[in-house]
């Protein structure tokens, strides 16, 4: 007998030794072909970028990414053609088959989630309102757990060799039971049902909530994300945020300041007016003022160690740094013109009046016997 006859008749498990080698021919071949396309893919989607084609790259990318998966799933199902099995080990062989094949498909549909959401995305960019922006990191969820689920109820139908239908049924019934132990995820996905109706805020929209002050950055099915200004990632579940008191400081229209200049009660009435007449003069027609808001200053208040002049004005748009940058004009101004008028600006002070002072003279009377009786 010569080698090659040796080698065609050789078994192992009861198979020839060129079943074997085709099993393992047929995996590898796939393996390699999916190299092959992920490799083309990319070269391509890295084309696509290039171009600005978005979408394109993007569905490149998603085929690339489950590709090599999907391939080898189909390869050793093939292979194991090949192999001449028992009846039970075949059964068990197809099965095995059947369930990784399923999950190569899942795998590779999962990744294709991305080819709608992308464009979405695009086009929730061409409009004014967030709130598509919103709603495309939830639909790219919710597509990629329905494809999970989808796959989970195959996989226990290879294995259970039942009809899909009283699966589903059975899972109403599991899912009623997980319902009522997960009342807090299920709070928390009606929490942002509620949130997208009412729409208190938006991406993007500085919010203040339970003393977290920042912009949100995401909004998901359990819970929303805010980036505070201390640079910290606040996650607040939906269901408890749905009930808060929401300060959405990114509509506000305008940034209000009211100031209280307190000067010395020596001012003479003449000043406490040119005061005021200065105030009005540094925000007359002042930067940001809108024609509906103008400002108003008052000599509205005789404090317990000053007098008080209360300053109100608007600021429009919202600008944050440029409101800061115009109330330090202002405030320079102020103290600039006041000095120059020799306004003084009033502290809490406390003034001891001494006996034996030229300029404070006090009577100190003696004890008088006649008028105060003795006790």
């Amino acid at each position: 007998m010569d080698i090659s006859t040796a080698i065609i008749t050789f078994e192992v498990a009861g198979n020839r030794l060129w079943r074997i080698i085709a099993l393992f021919g047929v995996i590898v071949i796939a393996l390699l072909l999916g190299r092959v396309a992920k490799f083309v893919l990319h070269k391509s989607a890295i084309k696509f970028e290039n171009q600005k084609r978005l979408i394109a790259a993007t569905a490149l990318n998603a085929i690339g990414r489950g590709v090599v998966f999907l391939f080898a799933a189909f390869g050793i199902s093939v292979g194991l053609l090949f192999l001449e099995l028992k009846s039970k080990v075949a059964e068990v062989s197809e099965t095995a088959s059947a369930i990784l094949l399923s999950i190569g498909i899942g795998y590779f549909l999962y990744w294709l989630v991305d080819i709608p959401t992308t464009w979405l995305a695009k086009m929730a960019g061409k409009t004014e309102s967030k709130l598509d922006d919103m709603l495309v990191p939830i639909l790219r969820k919710s597509l990629r757990v329905t494809i999970v689920i989808l796959i989970l109820v195959q996989i226990t139908q290879i294995l259970s060799d039942k009809p899909i239908t009283s699966i589903i049924a059975g899972l109403g019934i599991g899912g009623l039971a997980i319902a009522l132990a997960a009342q807090d995820t299920v709070k928390n996905f009606f929490g942002s049902v509620v949130l997208f109706i009412d729409k208190p805020f938006e991406i993007g929209d500085r919010i203040f909530v339970d003393g977290h002050d920042g912009p949100v950055e995401e909004v998901g099915l359990r819970s929303t994300k805010i980036r505070t200004l201390d640079g910290h990632l606040v996650t607040v579940p939906n269901g408890t945020l749905a009930n808060k008191t929401i300060q959405n400081i990114g509509k506000r229209p305008y940034i209000r300041r009211v100031a209280n200049l307190t000067i010395t009660y020596d001012t003479p009435p003449e000043k406490i007016d040119r005061a005021l007449e200065i105030v009005k003069e540094i925000l007359d027609n002042h930067e940001g003022m809108h024609e509906d808001l103008p400002p108003r200053i008052y000599f509205n208040d005789l404090n317990s160690d000053s007098l008080n002049v209360m300053v109100i004005y608007w600021y429009h748009p919202p600008n944050y740094w440029d409101f800061i940058a115009f109330t330090e004009r202002f405030n320079k101004e102020v103290f600039r013109r006041f000095n120059e008028e020799g306004i003084d600006f009033a502290f809490p002070t406390q003034t001891l009046y001494l006996a034996g002072d030229p300029s404070r003279p006090l009577a100190l009377g003696t004890r008088n016997e006649n008028t105060i009786p003795d006790r």
